[in-house]
């Protein structure tokens, strides 16, 4: 590995990590610059959740002030978490490396129109109804199979199920969805290492930059308008699906 490659993946996991704690998102960064590096696709989705995951435990740990007295929620959602995590880490190891490249644009446009309209459909959906918690179990299992499989946009999901349940403070809401997603991403860390899917040396460099990025980027968020970062990821999440559009289909 050439140290413009490691340069490149270190100053991705930093924003990456960033973005994450701030408006989520962070993988339509990492993931392509791991590409990229020359990393193949399902080892790159293995490795991209490598690196970004401690960076959700630091931005755990700054948002442990907004997380008391959600205990009850916790453990729910925590153990729905935990068990699609797991099955959809599993699905991802079944999946053929020819057959996963041509499902990357798709997921990573799914994962764009997620992180662009859900928020506000589910305002749509949800209104002043507030579902109960075991309907949210079920869709956060849902959530967490395609976050251990891929993961893009789930964040905006989280947010909508945490909406069912009738929350409204943003950081509350921002500190429990970032630990559901440290649990599926720590639970798709295991599955992957285990399955020696990991890519290490751009892991841990990428690991450094995205704990940096995750603790600074939790610290940032009670002060920057994540409307602002969430139009700075939207821009690049785009421009990478048409990329990926382009380039896997250009030829079939």
């Amino acid at each position: 590995m050439t140290i413009s490659t490691a340069a490149l993946l270190f100053v991705a996991a930093i924003i990456g990590g960033a973005i994450n704690a701030v408006a989520g998102g962070g993988s339509f960064l990492c993931f392509p610059a791991l590409l990229l590096a020359g990393i193949p696709p399902i080892a790159a989705n293995a490795t991209n959740t490598i690196a970004l995951w401690p960076g959700s435990v630091a931005s755990t740990v700054a948002y442990r002030r907004e997380l008391r007295g959600m205990h009850r929620e916790l453990v729910a959602l925590g153990l729905a978490s935990l068990a699609g995590a797991w099955a959809g880490a599993a699905l991802l190891l079944r999946t053929s490396s020819r057959l996963f490249v041509l499902f990357i644009p798709w997921l990573l446009l799914f994962a764009t129109l997620v992180f662009a309209f859900g928020g506000a459909i589910g305002r749509r959906l949800i209104r002043d109804a507030r579902a109960p918690l075991g309907l949210a179990v079920i869709v956060q299992s849902a959530i967490a199979v395609y976050g251990g499989y891929f993961g893009g946009g789930m964040g905006i999901m989280m947010l909508a199920v945490l909406s069912f349940l009738g929350m409204s403070e943003l950081h509350r809401m921002n500190a429990l969805k970032t630990v559901l997603a440290t649990t599926i991403n720590g639970v798709a860390v295991v599955v992957f290492i285990a399955a020696h899917a990991v890519a290490w040396t751009p892991g841990l460099i990428m690991v450094v930059g995205g704990v940096a990025g995750g603790y600074g980027g939790a610290a940032m968020a009670r002060r920057v308008d994540p409307r602002t970062v969430r139009r700075l990821v939207l821009a690049i999440a785009w421009a990478t699906t048409l990329y990926f559009f382009a380039k896997t289909y250009a030829w079939v």
